[in-house]
């Protein structure tokens, strides 16, 4: 597969993004295209003494941090929204970028679209659990839903954790404050009572059979479920939450480790389980995430993406086009599911 590296986004620089697209080539055999200012690209390819070739396609613009998504529609010759045009002309087959988000996902919506039957497009987030992995959707693209959004992000969720772990029957759930259908905000009630096909108006709406039900923070780690659906305020809130608790833990682990001679010892001989552990919790073992419901693949990275983070979002975007993502989600979506009750 042909991916599209925005090599000017992220926090850092240039420099973990080529080495992350080298890693790319060598470890999965991904045609990386560059996207950025040539000369500043080609001096640190050789900083860097990286001997691969790639193809880099100029882009004059990068759209910084600080500076607001939506300026990105008047600025066209930027990083994010070359990258999104070379997919939608079929010259990549995904795009990646460590960038401002914000400015990612309205490219992403301006030059690919939505596909149909798609109000709003969500992120799609990994996150391990016990037994593996689960995906949280929405990451973080939109702050304030409607039940019909969350439907939608349940579905398309859904197709992507059958694309990604290969699982043939997905178990999805809504994110609430309890277990019973009762408990929730209006948010997690109505969008329940859609999937449960209970939220027409007199209409015989027969739901989704994948839907599992409600589910409580406390047990979305535990393997319970492979996709869990909620807003992307609360979905924000809790990767922030999740990726502070793992460093958290990680950083008393060490310090325990290290408080007297026999705690040093044991941390010997634990030490190759905690590495273990400590990948497990590592983001940039997962890469990216992907926007899911535009026209076209484009995986979005955390800003402090290292080369490690870089290769694995590229390796993701290459499965992902591979296994025909996009296809699979535009026809998913132009198949009615439940409608929602007026008012």
């Amino acid at each position: 597969m042909k991916i599209a590296l925005d090599a000017m986004g992220g926090d850092f620089g240039p420099d973990p993004l080529v080495a992350g697209a080298d890693m790319a080539r060598r470890d999965f055999g991904t045609e990386v295209v560059l996207v950025g200012d040539p000369p500043l690209i080609r001096e640190r390819l050789e900083a860097l003494s990286i001997s691969s070739s790639f193809e880099i396609v100029e882009a004059k613009d990068v759209i910084a941090m600080t500076e607001k998504a939506s300026d990105v529609r008047r600025r066209r010759e930027s990083t994010v929204w070359v990258a999104s045009e070379l997919v939608k002309k079929g010259r990549v087959d995904g795009a990646v970028s460590a960038g401002h988000s914000g400015a990612s996902l309205a490219a992403a919506m301006w030059v690919l679209g939505r596909l149909d039957g798609v109000e709003r497009p969500t992120i799609g987030t990994v996150l391990p659990s016990r037994t593996g992995h689960f995906i949280l959707v929405d990451g973080g693209a939109n702050v304030d839903c409607k039940p019909s959004h969350l439907v939608s992000f349940a579905r398309m969720g859904r197709l992507l954790s059958r694309h990604l772990f290969d699982l043939s029957d997905p178990r999805v759930s809504v994110l609430s404050n309890g277990e019973e259908e009762t408990k929730g905000n209006e948010l997690v009630q109505k969008t329940i009572a859609l999937l449960r096909g209970q939220g027409g108006e007199g209409e015989n709406t027969p739901g989704f059979s994948w839907f599992s039900g409600p589910i409580e923070s406390r047990d979305i780690f535990s393997g319970e479920t492979d996709v869990v659906v909620c807003d992307g305020f609360v979905g924000n809130v809790v990767l922030k939450e999740a990726e502070g608790l793992a460093q958290t833990i990680m950083g008393m682990m060490r310090e325990a480790a290290g408080s007297d001679l026999r705690s040093r010892i044991g941390g010997l001989l634990l030490k190759p389980a905690l590495s273990r552990m400590k990948k497990r919790l590592d983001y940039a073992e997962y890469g990216g995430a992907p926007l899911l419901g535009v026209g076209g693949l484009f995986v979005i990275c955390h800003g402090r993406s290292n080369a490690l983070a870089i290769k694995n979002a590229i390796g993701m975007a290459d499965r992902l086009a591979a296994s025909g993502l996009t296809s699979a989600l535009r026809k998913e979506m132009a198949s009615p599911g439940p409608r929602e009750a007026a008012g």
